[in-house]
């Protein structure tokens, strides 16, 4: 071993530049897939480690559209301490400006005793470090946007309020729910002067509780939900704390993880053409090896150990980077995140990026690496590595048991397996897909007629001779030009929700907490303030799925990840007959009189994702009394319009007693926005308008951020195709130099030889040009519609710009590594060869 050691190192100091490629491989797969997963493993650890904080206490339990009743109080108080808050969505007005228009806010009501952890700061200039009374401390963002300043008086519904501050940290602010406008905070007092409470209202009670125990969280908020079992209470701990933040980094770090591993395959036919282009460079050493002696097993450590040594170069630089990515992700872009990171080394995503690099690059260097070591001496003396007609058994077991532990690490260190198990079945699928693609294309040439024209009939030839990289280039170029049109689809996809506007046929206002007395007094100041405004009112409530089919909700296994209807409370209503924009697709509807047991119509997408279908039962608890139902009908619903659209409706009749609200919208020309605004408040204090727009900018903030992450991710993809395509020119330029001086002796110019390249690389992209269009836009529609749940709307035209200027990359690095080989003398060609 000592031998092969001083060997293998003498003989890397002196031409190891060819495994540059492989380092270079290992480097962007492994510090891509490192990356991503610190990145994700530091933005969960800070979650975690911001829990308690986040929630507000050590158990939070909430009820929606009303408060706690006085037994549910002294229950929840003899459990631990007990801090209430209420929130909801309002209108703030500058009470002295009527010019201003009104700006939606998140409205939230304390006692005295918030926050129960963390500490809730003022800036500096504060006249009181909290409100009481008819106080109120507002957002930097608000006080910027109306013009107010500390001192200064605004009015929230009926009651009029002084500004005491500005708020600088607020601790459980990211642990809410999804917040549209800048946050306000009062005391209970003060809440109750707006007036903006009443029956129907939308507005979430919170009821935080720090217990002598926290670690015993989840057992007392059963026990506490389990005394009062029909009251429509929902538990969080502080693990489940801003799990909407939570699912959001799992399903972007997933797909990131996804276009790594991509990433990594793609980086490892890289590395097989770079080991293969390596070792067929050293078979003047290898046979004079093996006539001073050598065996085998000794060629195989001196190389192994060359392979060993740059490897781990490569997978150690990579795991330096990856290592690093949440401190430079945080030094460029920390104030984008919606939670900084927690900068600290995390081993485990380290150690899966450096366990799936080397089994990838064990996977792709065997092949060329059993080839070199099994050929026999005379063959390896005339330059050629000779090709096996098949693998030995030996190494077919070998490659199958990197396979396995491959495939099994990458299921097992993602988050959702299912989901990672039909990526690597489909990368799988299309390896072999292209490669039989590239057996099929060498088989078709061969018996197709010699072409007329000399160069067409030499590319030709040099697709389909013995020894033909073909299979190899294709498995490159397919993998890499899907990949490529997959992130196009799904940045243009993205791009589309980002930039597009809304919809032209969209309301400009949402108005909520209308009540049924003031909708006579809402038209007329909507008509008022727009003349010819259309207004569509919907009676609405809160309410959460219970039960399916007598089942609870908490014993239920098996729900579909996107069965979101189950997470919190959705807004209901009911209808005698069947909406706008929405189409029953099975069952029936209700006659416009019925009057009987409720009954409900059901989203279809909602109904798959709960496993329900027309007949089977289903439990909604509303203002605590749990409603039992049947589903008379599924329904498609056009969601794109952003109009008055309701996952589960209600059949009109035993619902219709539960104390409600209206909801409303007001189409009209976006130049009236300030004076519907203004008009409505002065009229409607307690009704809040939620301007479509401002809805849009938190919509399209969150879409940038992943866009963001799908370009850097597609950066080191890109890095890693260009490696890659280095790499298949590299494996075939011996056979091409050996090409190159036989043309330039009959007679060939140099524009010549070049073109014959490019015939070659060109017919190759064109064919496989057509596969990558389908199979990544097939990729792409599952990762937007099935993992991001957004609209697929890809830019065709840019798709095909991509894909057009990936083949012209690809000509250019061909053609461009051919070019050396123009340089060689005809002499030394030929004794090579």
């Amino acid at each position: 071993m000592s031998v092969a050691w001083r060997l293998a190192l003498r003989d890397l100091r002196r031409g190891g530049r060819g495994l540059l490629l492989l380092a270079l491989c290992l480097f962007l797969g492994t510090g891509g897939l490192a990356g991503i997963g610190s990145l994700s493993a530091s933005l969960i650890a800070a979650l975690d480690a911001q829990g308690r904080t986040m929630l507000g206490g050590d158990l939070d339990l909430q009820v929606s559209q009303r408060r706690a009743l006085v037994d549910e109080t002294a229950a929840f108080a003899a459990a631990g301490r007990l801090s209430e808050t209420l929130s909801m969505r309002a209108m703030a007005q500058a009470a002295d400006r009527p010019d201003v228009p009104p700006v939606l806010i998140e409205l939230r009501g304390v006692d005295d005793r918030w926050p129960l952890v963390g500490r809730f700061r003022l800036a500096p200039g504060a006249r009181a470090p909290r409100p009481h009374g008819l106080q109120a401390v507002v957002a930097p963002a608000l006080a910027e946007r109306m013009g107010l300043r500390i001192g200064d008086a605004i009015r929230i519904g009926s009651a009029r309020l002084t500004i005491v501050g500005l708020i600088a940290d607020e601790p459980d602010r990211l642990g809410g729910n999804f917040a549209i406008g800048p946050p306000v905070i009062v005391d209970m007092a003060a809440l109750d002067a707006t007036r903006l409470v009443q029956p129907g209202s939308l507005y979430t009670s919170h009821y935080r509780l720090l217990l002598p125990r926290p670690a015993e969280a989840a057992a007392v908020g059963a026990r506490l939900v389990g005394h009062f079992p029909s009251a429509g209470w929902s538990v969080r701990t502080p693990e489940q704390a801003a799990a909407t933040l939570r699912r959001a980094i799992a399903q972007l770090g997933q797909f990131l993880l996804l276009v790594g591993l991509s990433a990594l395959a793609i980086a490892g036919v890289g590395v097989g053409s770079g080991v293969a282009a390596y070792l067929a460079g050293k078979t003047r050493i290898i046979a004079t090896l093996k006539v001073l002696g050598a065996r085998s097993p000794m060629i195989a450590r001196i190389f192994l150990t060359q392979l060993g040594i740059v490897a781990a170069v490569g997978i150690l630089a990579g795991l330096a980077l990856g290592a690093v990515v949440p401190w430079i992700v945080a030094a460029v872009a920390g104030d984008a995140l919606p939670i900084p990171p927690r900068l600290a080394l995390y081993p485990l995503p380290l150690a899966t990026a450096a366990a799936l690099a080397l089994l990838i690059a064990l996977l792709f260097a065997l092949p060329p690496f059993a080839r070199a070591r099994a050929v026999p001496a005379a063959t390896l003396l005339r330059g050629v590595v000779g090709l096996r007609a098949r693998p030995s058994v030996r190494l077919a077991a070998a490659m199958a048991s990197i396979v396995a532990a491959l495939v099994a690490l990458a299921i097992l260190s993602a988050s959702d397996r299912k989901l990672a198990a039909e990526f690597v079945a489909a990368t799988a699928g299309l390896i072999v897909l292209l490669w039989l693609l590239g057996l099929a294309i060498r088989l078709l040439l061969a018996r197709l007629p010699r072409a007329r024209r000399p160069l067409l009939r030499l590319a030709l030839a040099n697709l389909h001779r013995p020894g033909a990289q073909t299979d190899r280039l294709v498995v490159a170029l397919g993998l890499g030009f899907s990949l490529f049109v997959a992130l196009a689809v799904i940045d243009t996809s993205l791009s589309s929700e980002l930039t597009g506007a809304a919809p032209a046929r969209a309301p400009r206002f949402f108005a909520v907490d209308l009540q049924p007395e003031d909708a006579a007094t809402f038209r007329k100041a909507v008509q008022t303030a727009a003349p010819g405004a259309r207004i569509e009112a919907v009676p609405s409530l809160r309410g959460a799925i219970r039960a399916l089919n007598g089942v609870p909700v908490t014993q239920l296994r098996g729900l579909a990840e996107h069965a979101w209807a189950l997470r919190g409370d959705r807004t209901l209503t009911w209808s005698a007959v069947v909406p706008p924009r929405n189409t029953v697709v099975a069952g029936r509807w209700w006659s416009p009189d019925y009057r009987g047991p409720p009954l409900v119509s059901i989203e279809s997408g909602v109904a798959d994702s709960l496993g329900l279908k027309v007949g089977d039962g289903i439990t909604i608890s509303v203002l605590g009394v749990d409603v039992p139902a049947r589903v008379a009908s599924l329904r498609r619903v056009n969601w794109t319009g952003l109009g008055l659209n309701f996952a589960i409706i209600f059949s009109p009749g035993y619902i219709e007693e539960a104390p409600h609200a209206l909801l409303a919208t007001v189409y009209a020309p976006p130049a009236r926005d300030g004076a519907l605004a203004r008009t409505v408040a002065a009229a409607l204090p307690s009704v809040t308008m939620v301007r479509v727009g401002d809805l849009l900018g938190k919509v399209s903030e969150l879409l940038g951020q992943i866009a963001l992450a799908v370009r850097v991710a597609a950066t080191v993809t890109v890095a890693a195709g260009i490696a890659v395509l280095v790499g298949a020119v590299a494996a075939a330029a011996g056979a091409r130099r050996y090409d190159a001086v036989i043309l330039k002796l009959v007679g060939a110019r140099r524009a010549q030889v070049l073109g014959v390249q490019a015939i070659e690389y060109a017919l190759l992209s064109l064919v496989l040009a057509g596969v990558a269009l389908a199979v990544g836009a097939g990729a792409g529609w599952y990762v937007v519609v099935r993992i991001f749940a957004l609209p697929w709307a890809p830019d065709w035209r840019v798709v095909a710009l991509t894909l057009g200027a990936t083949v012209v990359v690809t000509l250019g690095i061909g053609v461009g590594g051919s070019i050396g080989v123009l340089r060689t003398r005809p002499a030394e060609a030929l004794r090579d060869g």
